[in-house]
């Protein structure tokens, strides 16, 4: 029925995941301090524990980027990658899976927070990984454990298999039972749990529970099958195999119970992970990874220290790896290790090398970015897996607090990119303003923290500018003369244009008629310059598009005329006819697609109508049973704050993607309000 459960597998990584304040920090801290890491568990609120040992996680009292804390339980190492819960950091968690051998789904019974459970789930059962569920705050339970069951399951494309059932005393629970080992313990705070005899109802209830068990194990095990069907009792052993084999292969996700905060559970959980989680060389096998007797690594994530520079969190799928080694990156990038850490929270210390499923900082790859395939080989390995960042949803404007601070922005800026991918920065080429794009309120909050309090600039922020234009309705000719007399040679040039709309999205177009050589052929290049210039900015304030500019007539001096003469008059000859050719505001438009529980589908649709969209319509989400997808046309001025409104209504989940469509035209009020705005600000 498989192999030893028992073998070793070498130095294992194990990720922390699950939906916002389900307690993945807490159960770190339990875990170190059940370990014997650290001598005492420490507290998120009082800010003492490991993980969120940041200022700006400390400050926000959760998770806002990864955490690796190492640890030994029965002479093997574990390192644990703390994932922060929220969405707005999710891209941590992304990068990281690809590294690690198995989860832990730390969930509690809350319903609300299904959908939070389900996108996580989503992302282990696509990646492949192997997966535990860890019930935390069971103290605080009140429903029975299988109800807690039937409510989560459907996140789960895989069945929810109870390893553990509670024991009961009147409304709190005490204890638990193990199914597969078919003893009971009773809970001892921050202590381990003692063993107690099972009798009367609660002995009842571990038989039927242990047998449902078996029936989902016999799912995927025809022998076992037998074995129940002729009521006879299958080996223990067999079942632990069972139960490690149908984990690894992803047929079951075992659910283990425990409160984090009392280090209740957490033995137990530590065992599971000892005897069913993979190793790295599974892991390695899962990704593809070349057979090779070279140092093969995966870096999963970025940090810049204050004072130590550069490191590369990077888990290594095989080989030996020393300090000053030199690597080749799958970019094609090649640099020298200068240093190897062992990662404990904040306390990093040094070692000399690295082993195959060691999770280690390798220091100063500077050319290194994460999701880099890196290997000591001769030449550069191949991209073992590509994580892209999910779609920003929400922008600010930037700009340092002291003009001197410039330069120190930009780098700082390319530093916290490095870090966190999902964190994107623009360039507005209209406005010169620098736009950080990220995933959300919280997201652009401790981006600018991180800004203030780790490389010492301040920043001032903004709405960003929304892309308005301007066109016309009404087509004209209209003379431009620019005649300037101031000694010695003066400034003469005259041009006829006629101004005329074309129709939306054809842009700007340029021609000439000129007959007779009323205006030279070598000032005609200078005309267009300043027919440009003069669309750069119409009567409402915004660039004109959609409009169509030919040179018919003119006359010039042979002496005063020049280059710069043509482009000033043909300047004039915009600013005064733009504004007799009924200009007309536009806005862009884009389309935007929602994705939500199918709960909140109504309230999504309130939120789109109050923002002057138009839904085009909402289906079922392929593939996600509970969830719609909603498209609508909107104004790319109400998309700005669509995302906190949108998380707001459906606890945290939902997300759109946005693509621009089209430019339409602003009339009446609406019109009016933002030309005024416009001028205002300007």
């Amino acid at each position: 029925m498989g192999q030893d459960v028992r073998s070793p597998r070498g130095p294992r990584c194990i990720a922390l995941v699950g939906p916002f304040q389900s307690g993945k920090t807490t159960l770190l801290e339990a875990i170190l301090a059940r370990t014997g890491a650290i001598p005492r568990a420490g507290s998120v609120d009082a800010g003492s524990s490991v993980g969120d040992a940041s200022p700006e996680a400390r400050h926000h009292k959760m998770s806002v980027a990864l955490t690796a804390a190492t640890t030994t339980f029965m002479g093997e190492s574990y390192t644990f990658l703390d994932c922060p819960g929220s969405v707005e950091f999710v891209h941590d968690m992304r990068a990281a899976l690809p590294a690690v051998d198995a989860a832990v789904v730390v969930c509690e019974a809350d319903e609300k927070k299904l959908p939070q459970l389900q996108i996580i789930l989503r992302e282990l059962e696509e990646l492949k990984i192997p997966r535990f569920l860890f019930l935390n705050k069971i103290d605080r339970a009140s429903q029975r454990v299988r109800e807690t069951l039937a409510t989560l399951q459907p996140a789960s494309r895989i069945p929810l298999v109870l390893r553990q059932i509670p024991i009961w005393n009147g409304d709190l629970i005490e204890g638990f039972v193990d199914l597969a080992l078919e003893r009971a313990f009773v809970y001892r705070e921050h202590k381990a749990s003692e063993v107690i005899e099972l009798e009367g109802g609660n002995l009842d209830r571990q038989k039927e529970a242990r047998f449902s068990m078996l029936e989902k194990l016999a799912d995927h095990d025809d022998a076992l099958m037998e074995q129940l069907l002729e009521d006879i009792p299958p080996p223990r052993d067999a079942v632990f195999d069972d139960l490690a084999r149908e984990l690894r292969e992803g047929q079951i996700c075992p659910v283990l119970l425990g409160s984090a905060l009392r280090e209740n559970g957490v033995l137990r959980l530590m065992k599971a992970l000892r005897h069913e989680a993979p190793g790295v060389a599974e892991t390695a096998k899962r990704l593809a990874a070349p057979s090779t007797k070279d140092a093969l690594g995966y870096v999963f994530k970025t940090v810049h220290l204050q004072h130590g520079g550069k490191l590369s969190l990077t888990r290594l799928l095989s080989g030996h790896l020393d300090d000053a080694a030199i690597v080749h990156a799958s970019s094609g990038e090649t640099a020298k290790v200068s240093g190897i850490l062992s990662v404990s929270g904040a306390h990093d210390t040094k070692r000399a090398a690295a082993e195959a499923g060691d999770t280690v900082a390798l220091g100063k790859l500077d050319t290194v970015k994460t999701g880099d395939t890196v290997g000591g080989g001769k030449t550069a390995p191949k991209t073992l897996i590509t994580i892209e960042p999910a779609p920003p949803v929400l922008a600010i404007s930037i700009a340092a607090t002291d003009r001197k601070d410039d330069v120190k922005l930009g780098q700082a800026l390319l530093r916290l990119n490095e870090e966190d991918p999902s964190l994107t920065m623009v360039q507005n080429q209209r406005t010169h303003d620098t736009v950080l794009w990220g995933q959300g309120e919280m997201h652009l909050r401790v981006a600018q923290e991180r800004l203030r309090d780790r490389y010492g600039v301040s920043v001032k922020s903004h709405q960003p500018a929304i892309g308005y234009q301007e066109t016309i309705r009404k087509a004209i000719s209209q003379r431009g003369r620019h005649k300037k007399q101031s000694g010695g040679h003066g400034q003469f040039g005259d041009v006829v244009l006629d101004i005329k709309p074309l129709p939306r999205g054809e842009g700007i177009k340029f021609a000439e008629k000129v007959v007779g050589g009323a205006v030279p052929r070598n000032y005609i290049p200078a005309v267009e310059e300043g027919v440009n210039d003069g669309l750069a900015r119409g009567p409402l304030g915004f660039p004109v598009v959609d409009v169509a500019v030919t040179l018919t007539d003119g006359s010039y001096h042979s002496v005063d005329s020049s280059d710069l003469a043509f482009r000033t008059a043909a300047r004039i000859g915009l600013s005064e006819g733009l504004p007799q050719c009924q200009p007309v505001l536009l806005e862009p438009i884009h389309t935007v697609e929602i994705v939500c529980p199918t709960e909140a589908t109504a309230k999504i649709n309130a939120i789109l109508s109050s923002r002057r969209g138009q839904i085009l319509g909402f289906d079922t989400r392929e593939g996600w049973p509970g969830w719609d997808c909603v498209r609508a046309m909107m104004p790319e001025a109400e998309i700005g704050e669509l995302i906190v409104e949108l998380r707001s209504a459906t606890a945290g989940s939902g997300s759109f993607t946005r693509q621009f469509d089209h430019m339409a035209e602003v009339t009446g009020r609406t019109a009016d309000q933002i030309i005024a705005a416009h001028r205002d600000a300007a």
